[in-house]
């Protein structure tokens, strides 16, 4: 448990965008299910981190390839995390979780879905170090047809919504 370095306040959905031109041109068969685990366009970020506009808000932003067939749909989860200061470990944020998946769209082609954060540091409480994980899913109908997850790293182009603009990272500091 956190122990009450932060306090969660209500969290708030980001757009979901195709990824690029480039991507819609890209998908245009049904991909193999191994490729899509191993695609570029499958990455999380953090795309919003304490921006003097939005003070202790951590946005975080996920890509996902499509698999070719515009039937199939498309789905993110987001979580947050914290490291343990003592045994630099990960560990999910009490209630920092998306409510529930969120639909980015059909999986002819690449898509991105971000979901922001706003927290609340505790007076005298030391900062803390938080990363994203989001989840992901392609679905045909009603069945789960494949599932990945994917911890926030650095260095994506994110379609829409970093703060600054273009900004992405691997961790943030609130605090």
């Amino acid at each position: 448990m956190l122990g009450g370095l932060l306090a969660l306040l209500a969290p708030a959905p980001a757009s979901a965008r195709p990824a690029s031109s480039h991507a819609r041109r890209s998908a245009t068969r049904e991909a193999d299910p191994r490729s899509l685990l191993r695609s570029h366009e499958l990455w999380a970020t953090i795309n919003v981190c304490n921006p003097v506009d939005r003070p202790n808000t951590v946005g975080i932003r996920g890509s996902m390839p499509g698999d070719g067939r515009t039937r199939d749909r498309m789905y993110m989860t987001f979580r947050l995390q914290y490291q343990n200061a003592t045994t630099k470990t990960w560990a999910d944020l009490a209630k920092a979780a998306s409510p529930s998946w969120v639909a980015v769209g059909a999986g002819a082609t690449a898509r991105q879905g971000g979901f922001s954060f706003t927290l609340r540091p505790l007076a005298g409480k030391p900062a803390v170090e938080l990363r994203g994980v989001v989840d992901f899913q392609w679905r045909r109908g009603k069945a789960v047809r494949l599932s990945a997850a994917r911890v926030t790293t650095a260095g994506h182009k994110s379609v829409t919504g970093a703060d600054p603009r273009g900004y992405s990272a691997e961790t943030c500091t609130i605090g």
